[in-house]
């Protein structure tokens, strides 16, 4: 079960990744409850083996590509994020003392805590996601641009949690004799 995981989570990142354009530099939030994963209800089941084995799907096909992961931490933390402190410095995002639990911040924003070379925890993303994944329900809306746009991948599930995924664009300015750049759209 765990390598499938890892093989649905793969999938769904770098089609993610091809259909947002998601560029080097910017953050891909994803929120991910391994209950639902596990077919539980969110909240009821987490698993550490489980986050390990999405993470180890992500992790490595944003690091390819010069995104950065932000692991949405469950509202027991507020939806903190956890990144690389190196990208909170970068976007100078504020930093807060906490440490991710599987029981208080989720498994996921755990195993990305762990995973990190040099984790930090920040409360929100200044700059916002280009794009998000939503595994479960874990509502990541409030970490995206003010535009997001529903992406529909070939993958629908992973383990048992539906899957959702956003990226945005620049919301459009000016009125009928307006004129748009397609390649943002």
């Amino acid at each position: 079960m765990l390598s499938s995981l890892t093989a649905q989570a793969r999938q769904a990142a770098g089609e993610l990744c091809d259909l947002s354009h998601i560029r080097p530099g910017e953050f891909l939030v994803v929120g991910c409850s391994t209950s639902e994963a596990a077919g539980s209800l969110i909240g009821t089941n987490s698993s550490l083996e489980i986050a390990q084995a999405i993470l180890d799907g992500i992790l490595p096909v944003l690091t390819a590509r010069g995104v950065l992961l932000a692991a949405q931490c469950c509202e027991h933390l507020g939806r903190a994020l956890v990144v690389e402190a190196e990208a909170a410095q970068r976007h100078n995002l504020e930093i807060v003392n906490v440490i991710p639990q599987p029981k208080a911040g989720g498994s996921f924003a755990t195993a990305a805590y762990h995973a990190f070379e040099c984790p930090a925890v920040v409360d929100t993303l200044a700059c916002r996601a280009a794009a998000g994944m939503d595994i479960g329900g874990t509502l990541i809306g409030m970490h995206l641009r003010r535009v997001a746009v529903p992406v529909r991948l070939s993958i629908r599930r992973i383990g048992e949690a539906p899957l959702i995924c956003a990226r945005t664009r620049p919301r459009f300015v000016g009125g009928s004799r307006a004129v748009y750049d397609e390649t943002l759209m």
